[in-house]
């Protein structure tokens, strides 16, 4: 997402723009946090350093993934509302909403209940950036906005089988399968859930247009508004790169929320937004990405400015 949104804000002709990663800052530790607003002062920030991964990764580190991700928030929250930073942009997670949220998932439902298990950690620890940003902007007049993006994928995605999200994991495996000449593939869960994807460089102009025109405290969905279940995504994926061999599905493995589609209404009205790029032709895009970089893609190729070198 970072690389993505850098490119989008100079295209923008925004001049100054100041990256913020690890090993130069690490966003856990909170002299390091003030050293950093130190040495940029900035004016706005947009927050997307995140640790995060997908269902196996969330399983085996639910206290990583809450302690980091809380403390990036709160200290990159707190410090720039003492230097009186103009903007904060927080990049909240789909993973903050209940487990059997109502489709399509609307801004007011956030607190109708508790997030399916496996997200839960990762999706509570950003979801606190919410009750701050808006803690913050009562108390303190701070001007913080709080977006939720639903499943990103795009070229530069992250395709460490460790740690990576459904789609890189599956364009992996089929075209691994095709180089190796492998006549099956393994897929987790049963393939019923459902997914809503947003393709990265959509999510860079949501991003942008909000950083730009919103200044409100209520939190706002960013997606594509599209659905489709992990069963059809395999066959379109499967499809698309040229893959016929047999998938295997695995229903040892959880399948994670139900189903996960939003409603984007929200961020229509406010600021403008809605995707433009069709489902078939972002994921031909990232395919082709792949292909050309498959060598050097894994491990660890960050979905955002993250401190940690996990997506």
């Amino acid at each position: 997402m970072g690389r993505h949104l850098i490119r989008y804000l100079e295209a923008q002709v925004c001049r100054q723009i100041a990256i913020c990663d690890r090993p130069e800052y690490d966003l856990v530790r909170l002299e390091d946090v003030r050293r950093m607003y130190e040495e940029t002062r900035p004016e706005v920030v947009i927050h997307l350093a995140a640790r995060v991964g997908g269902i196996g990764y969330n399983e085996e580190n639910p206290a990583a993934l809450f302690y980091e991700n809380i403390m990036m928030g709160v200290q990159l929250l707190h410090e720039g509302c003492l230097r009186g930073v103009g903007k904060f942009v927080a990049l909240g997670t789909i993973c903050a909403y209940p487990k059997f949220t109502p489709v399509p998932f609307r801004e007011e439902n956030l607190w109708e209940g508790y997030p399916e298990e496996t997200n839960a950690p990762y999706g509570l620890a950003k979801k606190m950036m919410l009750v701050m940003a808006q803690a913050y902007r009562r108390q303190y007049g701070f001007n913080a906005i709080y977006l939720l993006p639903v499943n990103l994928y795009g070229p530069g995605d992250n395709f460490d089988p460790r740690t990576s999200h459904v789609i890189p994991a599956l364009i992996k495996k089929c075209v691994d399968a095709l180089q190796q000449g492998d006549q099956e593939i393994v897929v987790w869960g049963t393939g019923k859930a459902t997914r809503e994807f947003f393709y990265v460089e959509d999510a860079a102009e949501a991003i942008y247009l909000a950083a730009r025109y919103y200044d409100k405290g209520d939190p706002v969905n960013i997606g594509s508004g599209f659905e489709i279940s992990i069963r059809d995504l395999v066959e379109l994926i499967a499809e698309l790169t040229g893959f016929t061999g047999r998938v295997v599905w695995d229903p040892s493995k959880p399948d994670g929320q139900p189903r996960r589609r939003l409603d984007t209404t929200r961020a229509r009205l406010e600021f403008g937004f809605k995707a433009r790029t069709g489902f078939r032709a972002g994921l031909r895009k990232t395919i082709e990405w792949y292909r050309i970089h498959r060598n050097r893609a894994a491990p660890g190729t960050a979905e955002g400015l993250s401190p940690i070198p996990d997506p």
